[in-house]
């Protein structure tokens, strides 16, 4: 249930605890564990992603249950560049809440759109959250789905 999350910003401190979230849910997919391992790198959550306030997270009752990484892109648009959710909590609206807080983080504000390079697998996700494919993208896993979504002036309010 998402009526009892919170959101807030995410500080330095949790950065580890945040990765090792991120490790959980992308380990759960056979077919990119092998190249995960080989790439742990990828798993690391660069601290300006957390200092320059574009890292949100959702708990419940001081539990994390996930995080969206929103960073500022060319032509004053965001890119969301990252969301995670704990395996057991899937499939409970946490990812989808996620997106439309990261909406509201302040550097989204004045942003027309927000983009995404989705996993194939979370193409059905994404489309619910309002995004539409606009293309591919080449990742270092494999070919990544290029997504856009329009950001409305009333979800540009805080």
């Amino acid at each position: 249930m998402v009526d009892d999350l919170s959101f807030r910003l995410a500080t330095l401190e949790e950065k580890h605890a945040l990765e090792e979230l991120q490790w959980r849910a992308s380990l759960m997919w056979d077919e990119y564990r092998d190249a995960l391992l080989a790439h742990p790198d990828a798993i690391e959550l660069p601290d300006n992603h957390i200092t320059e306030g574009g890292t949100i997270i959702a708990e419940r009752i001081g539990e994390t249950l996930g995080f969206a990484v929103v960073l500022i892109g060319p032509h004053g648009n965001v890119e969301l560049d990252g969301l995670f959710v704990e395996p057991h909590a899937w499939r409970c609206g946490i990812g989808r809440s996620l997106v439309a807080q990261a909406q509201q983080l302040p550097v989204v504000q004045g942003a027309e759109a927000m983009y995404v390079v989705a996993n194939p697998r979370a193409s059905d996700f994404y489309i619910a959250c309002g995004f539409v494919q606009i293309g591919e993208a080449r990742t270092r896993f494999g070919v990544g789905l290029r997504m856009r979504k329009e950001i409305d002036a009333r979800e540009r309010q805080l």
